[in-house]
Formats: C-alpha cells, sequence, structure tokens
C-alpha cells in the first residue's frame, strides 16, 4: 500500500513538472500595434439638418423591408442630437440605439467590431468597458477623415439594425 501511494505521489508530481515546460502559445493581446487603431480624430458636431437626412435615409430603409426601427444620430462628442422612433418599435430599443451610436462616436468604431471580439474571440474583458455595446448597429458618421457624429438603429435583429444604420451613413457627406 505503501509503495502504491508513493508511486501515485512520484507520477503524480512528474506530470506536474512536464506540464509546466509545455509552451503556452502567445497571447494575441500581447501584440503591440504599430500605429493606433481606429484613430479617426473628432470633428465639428453633426448639424441637426444633417442628423435628420441620415434618420430620414434609415426610417426609409426600414419601411421598405417592413422593420419598425428606432434610429438616433449623435454628435462628435456622443450627445444625442436627433432620434426618430417608428410606430410600435420596440421600447427597449429606443434606449438601445442611442447607446449604440454613443459606443460608435466613443470608440470611434462600428459596434460590430464588438460583437465580433466578445462571440467569436471570446475577448470577455470587454464587458468590463464604460459604454460598450456588443450588438451591431452604431457605426460612426466621417466626413473629410474626422468623426462628426455616429447613428445607432435598434428593433430588429442586429444585421437588420446594421442594414438600416448603414442607409443612414451612406447619405452623410
Amino acid at each position: 500500500m505503501r509503495n502504491r501511494f508513493l508511486s501515485i505521489v512520484v507520477l503524480g508530481a512528474s506530470l506536474l513538472a512536464s506540464g509546466a515546460s509545455i509552451a503556452q502559445p502567445p497571447n494575441p493581446l500581447d501584440a503591440i500595434p504599430d500605429k493606433m487603431p481606429f484613430d479617426v480624430p473628432y470633428g465639428a458636431p453633426i448639424t441637426l439638418d444633417h442628423a435628420q437626412v441620415a434618420i430620414n435615409a434609415a426610417i426609409a430603409e426600414a419601411k421598405k423591408r417592413g422593420w419598425k426601427m428606432n434610429v438616433a444620430v449623435l454628435d462628435s462628442g456622443g450627445n444625442l442630437v436627433a432620434f426618430n422612433r417608428m410606430d410600435n418599435a420596440q421600447l427597449a430599443s429606443i434606449d438601445i440605439a442611442i447607446h449604440k451610436g454613443r459606443a460608435a462616436v466613443k470608440y470611434r468604431r462600428e459596434t460590430k467590431i464588438f460583437e465580433n471580439l466578445l462571440q467569436v474571440n471570446q475577448l470577455h474583458y470587454l464587458m468590463t468597458l464604460d459604454d460598450v455595446i456588443a450588438s451591431r448597429g452604431g457605426i460612426p458618421l466621417v466626413v473629410d477623415g474626422k468623426m462628426i457624429g455616429a447613428i445607432g438603429c435598434s428593433g430588429g435583429t442586429g444585421s437588420q439594425d446594421e442594414v438600416v444604420c448603414k442607409a443612414g451613413a451612406a447619405v452623410v457627406k
């Protein structure tokens, strides 16, 4: 019995020692890019007229497809400029549309990127960052290389929200 116990202890110790010598794959988060990602400078805030043009284009796309959406346009400081809730659009999506737009402005990227990083790449630390929303449908509005705001859409699936947002973003020049 004593020899068997001693054998188990020796075997366990050798397994622990051999496991420590196995090389770990490099952590992709340790990579250091040469340039800052998403380094789009903030510009003058979008005007109400331009925000309304973006909303009208987004709403036209949603109507064409028979989708009920909430659409928000925020300025380059993350402040709400204009909002539209289509008849019978989901109430919870009011705040979600605004949140998507705010995240797109603050982080200078589409919210689809957060969705991919969380769901595909399993980068759960994103959930600890303020104002992140890991759902597509938030798109920065960039004119002449400067971010003037963002559009956020919610009410359908993420892919539906994204289609409507892209329609709104496409008319901002």
